[in-house]
């Protein structure tokens, strides 16, 4: 994909709403993020039972995105895998996990999250402030009505996790080995 037509879907698809008409929402936004991050993330062979296996999205504790992540992804395919949201309510079933999203209301818990998947492939990715620098892959902040993210090298490393160089060029800010 050339680097013009991604950064027209960033500019499209991933910024806040303008004044003069009304765009997505926050969530909307985030649930188009999470799809994103799919297609730029290579996991371990290792990560799936086998070739036609589901690439897993977890969303941890409360859901705010509703309906909207399942019409993002519905019908789509990641690397020739089907896409499927797992809802947990419990933290032993985050390493079923190839993305796992931890919402703000998780924020005193995120260490213990974090230290959960540490190790395991899945690309963590949440909103509690610090979350790249707690040891979480992708850390989604807004700012100005605009969603932007930051990116944890080190951490996608950890997790055996490798990150194509577009996605990190669109990143705000990286940490670790870039």
């Amino acid at each position: 994909m050339s680097r013009r037509i991604l950064a027209l879907m960033v500019l499209l698809w991933w910024s806040g709403p303008s004044p003069a008409a009304e765009g997505p929402s926050e969530y909307q936004v985030k649930a188009a993020f999470l799809y994103k991050f799919a297609r730029f993330i290579e996991w371990p062979a290792t990560s799936f039972a086998d070739t036609a296996s589901a690439l897993v999205i977890g969303i941890l504790g409360d859901d705010p995105f509703g309906p909207m992540l399942d019409q993002a992804i519905a019908g789509k395919l990641v690397q020739g895998r089907p896409l499927q949201i797992l809802r947990l309510d419990h933290l032993d079933q985050v390493p079923r996990c190839h993305i796992l999203f931890v919402g703000r209301q998780r924020d005193p818990k995120t260490a213990q999250i974090l230290s959960l998947v540490g190790g395991h492939p899945v690309l963590s990715v949440g909103e509690a402030d610090d979350f790249a620098r707690a040891g979480g892959v992708i850390h989604l902040l807004v700012d100005d009505q605009r969603v932007f993210f930051e990116i944890n090298t080190e951490a996608a490393q950890r997790a055996g996790l490798r990150i194509s160089s577009q996605l990190l060029k669109l990143a705000r800010s990286t940490e670790g080995g870039r």
